[in-house]
């Protein structure tokens, strides 16, 4: 039985008290990690989001972290000088240090170097982010903040997912399961200014030279010349896909088979909309997934792109890590769906299920009724749930 008031994944956030920025930067990441788009997946509040910058009432020691009350739990720790030249906290950071090592995969530390020389004084052996190294406003900051931890979020929880999946194996075993997260770029090379190409290659670039990333992701599209079958349906299956919508996208084959497999795949998937002029035809299968603007001129904004890409496949992994601990409720007759379930999810489904009565879980909230009443019309025998609702065993 899923224990339902467990968190899956806690987020800790320390600083220093005396530290300035600290608030500001860990009031960002909590708006970020409890939105809506979390809560969906997770349940309840979304990625719970922790604090630690007191001192616990009656000591001189910060309030301590219980790992024990989370499935999976983050440690963020914003180091600056204060921090590092304050022996409290600095023995806080090694107590730190000695849990994440004792609970293995279930709990990772990502320091944050906010000045420059604290990763001398910290001394650990954990990477840290270098804050102090970037550029630009406080708000580009911490954007940049969000997409690296988003991103460190994904190989953590994509090495506890095979966990899951194989919980007799060692630490060192499961790496050998472990694979590079696949990136398919779908876009025309049909567009009068070649705006599919150059948005794609901008990109490719940004994954394939951003810190990190290239160890992580390999990036994909389907070359002049080679067969469609050949590639389309392997490499699709097992990648998170960006739509490059420009003019003539929705007017190519290849480009809306490409997204047709992504939806029937259930793959992580994130439109860049670059219409310059108009779409003859707007593409019915291109909702349901988020859509982010992308002038086709200035590509001011790929990395944004690129963080929506990321909360999808962190969305994508702690659904997966979800449904393997509801599984053992699961009866032969449910199947699970990582986003809310659209008519193009029926199209496996019905054949698959040959009428028999079928219960379709997905993540929170519940479709309306005037959705559920479509799905009804065409397969009166699949019903739809949202996980709260399945594990609640609400019936309708």
């Amino acid at each position: 039985m899923v224990d339902t008031a467990r968190p899956f994944l806690v987020v800790y956030i320390v600083w220093h008290p005396n530290f300035d920025l600290g608030p500001k930067v860990a009031k960002a990441l909590f708006e970020h990690f409890r939105r809506e788009n979390y809560e969906r997946i997770t349940g309840g509040t979304g990625i719970s989001v922790v604090y630690r910058f007191a001192i616990a009432d009656g000591t001189k020691r910060p309030l301590p972290i219980d790992f024990s009350s989370a499935e999976t739990s983050a440690v963020i720790v914003l180091a600056d000088q204060q921090f590092s030249q304050d022996p409290i906290w600095t023995s806080y950071l090694e107590e730190i240090v000695a849990q994440t090592a004792a609970t293995g995969l279930a709990t990772r530390l990502f320091p944050v170097a906010m000045d420059a020389g604290v990763l001398d004084a910290l001394k650990l052996d954990e990477q840290a982010l270098r804050w102090f190294k970037w550029k630009g406003s406080l708000a580009d900051l911490t954007a940049t903040l969000i997409g690296h931890l988003t991103y460190q979020f994904c190989r953590m929880l994509r090495h506890y997912l095979e966990h899951l999946r194989r919980p007799g194996e060692t630490r060192e075993a499961l790496r050998g399961y472990l694979k590079k997260v696949d990136i398919f770029l779908s876009h025309s090379k049909h567009d009068p200014n070649d705006a599919g190409e150059r948005i794609a290659k901008a990109i490719r670039k940004q994954l394939t030279t951003r810190d990190g990333l290239d160890s992580f992701f390999d990036v994909y599209d389907i070359p002049p010349g080679v067969k469609f079958q050949d590639v389309l349906l392997s490499q699709i299956e097992v990648s998170a896909v960006v739509a490059i919508h420009t003019d003539s996208f929705s007017s190519r084959e290849w480009c809306r088979r490409e997204i047709i497999e992504a939806k029937r795949r259930h793959r992580p998937l994130v439109i860049a909309n670059c219409i310059s002029d108009k779409d003859e035809r707007g593409f019915p299968y291109l909702g349901n997934v988020p859509i982010i603007r992308l002038d086709d001129r200035k590509l001011t904004r790929v990395d944004v792109v690129i963080r929506a890409l990321l909360d999808e496949i962190l969305r994508d992994f702690l659904w997966q890590c979800r449904v393997e601990l509801m599984r053992p409720k699961a009866s032969p007759g449910v199947t699970f769906l990582p986003r809310p379930p659209e008519l193009i999810s029926l199209a496996a489904l019905v054949p698959a299920t040959e009428g028999e009565p079928t219960i379709i879980v997905y993540p929170d909230p519940p479709l309306g009724a005037e959705e559920q009443r479509l799905f009804h019309d065409i397969a009166s025998h699949i019903q739809l749930r949202s996980a709260t609702e399945w594990l609640a065993g609400a019936v309708r």
